[in-house]
């Protein structure tokens, strides 16, 4: 199986630092592979880096920042020719519960509130995005209004929505248990073809459930709407009525785009009580809502695809010596896999990066 070659970059001292990943010997893993090369990589495709760093604490993409870019979004929208309004206004205050809380050691604490996500505010505007633009298969009447501008505002209203959502939720982390920090990397490409899943791919839904270890790298969510487990986590196990079930999907498409796991291990097992609990409980109420648990259609769970050589690329398994070591370099300068090699020289920073993502989707 081919290696694929990941280097970093510091945007302001121009040092690079590099990882490799080892697929795994899967049908999924294979395509993946061929996607990668034939798609993305020979193609030359954007590679989105507004949304591809995820739950370092320390970023500076912080939460004034994101707010900010959400808020000039919704703007833009609001300003087309669209018939739809977003009323709604972003700040760090909107969006979580602040420093004056005192933050406790669980998440589902109601006193101590500090740091936490206000999920509610976050679902009202995840909506907005899910009834502007519909879905893959069922694209909302909105879209074919849209010039590119108000079509990329309206992107950015979901991927800016789900950064917040993990720059929140590690920052508080932080503070309360660090080991748990939980950071990631999304590598998606605009316009990046997809593929439907065959039941071959879907056998490594059964095989990794919802595991997620370090290093770990996965098949990139490559469609609109909420994953049955995002339901029953953000909403509170809610009974699936016909309004509740209409923006939820299953996974039915792979991409040449791809995850990485960079937080310390969670799988199901003794060392994850929490974890356990949440599975179990997450697979009741699946059986309570008339779905069944082992149905592979459901997509439940991730699609492992390899792993990074931890130790020969950054001389250590340990989780937080690795997000010290990938702090300065969070950004994504080339990808070399077989024989193609991609060189990405912008930085979401630039003056014109906008300008190119644009550029990408006409």
């Amino acid at each position: 199986m081919k290696s694929i070659k990941i280097v970093l970059r510091n945007y302001q001292t121009g040092a690079l630092l590099d990882y490799n990943i080892i697929p795994r010997d899967t049908a999924i893993a294979r395509d993946w592979i061929t996607a990668l090369e034939q798609d993305v990589l020979q193609k030359s495709l954007h590679l989105d880096k507004n949304f591809c760093f995820h739950g370092f604490p320390n970023t500076q993409r912080n939460l004034e920042f994101l707010c900010s870019e959400l808020n000039r979004h919704i703007f833009t929208i609001n300003q087309s020719t669209l018939d739809y309004t977003i009323e709604e206004w972003f700040a760090p205050d909107v969006v979580r519960f602040g420093t004056e809380y005192p933050v406790g050691r669980m998440d589902d604490d109601p006193v101590n509130k500090g740091l936490q996500l206000k999920h509610d505010v976050m679902n009202i505007l995840h909506n907005h995005f899910e009834v502007l633009e519909g879905t893959v298969e069922n694209p909302s009447v909105y879209t074919k209004q849209m010039d590119v501008t108000v079509r990329y505002a309206v992107r950015q209203l979901n991927l800016l929505c789900h950064e917040i959502e993990t720059l929140v939720m590690s920052q508080r982390k932080a503070v309360q248990d660090p080991v748990w920090v939980r950071p990631s990397q999304i590598t998606q490409f605009n316009r990046a073809p997809r593929h439907l899943l065959t039941p071959e791919h879907r056998e490594g839904f059964s095989d990794n459930s919802y595991d997620r270890e370090l290093g770990g790298v996965y098949m990139h969510w490559c469609q609109i709407g909420k994953t049955l487990m995002e339901v029953y986590r953000d909403e509170g196990a809610p009974e699936l009525t016909d309004t509740v079930c209409e923006a939820i999907t299953h996974l039915q498409y792979y991409s040449g785009e791809f995850d990485v796991e960079w937080g310390n291990d969670v799988m199901y097992d003794m060392r994850n009580p929490w974890h356990c609990a949440e599975i179990d409980g997450f697979q009741n109420w699946l059986t309570e809502n008339n779905f069944d648990p082992l149905d592979p259609e459901l997509s439940l769970g991730y699609l492992k695809l390899g792993d990074v050589d931890l130790l020969n690329s950054f001389g250590t398994r340990n989780a937080q010596e690795i997000w010290n070591r990938m702090g300065d370099y969070l950004d994504i300068y080339k990808i070399e896999c077989g024989d193609y090699s991609v060189t990405y020289p912008y930085h979401w920073s630039d003056s014109d990066h906008e300008k190119r993502q644009l550029e990408s989707l006409k």
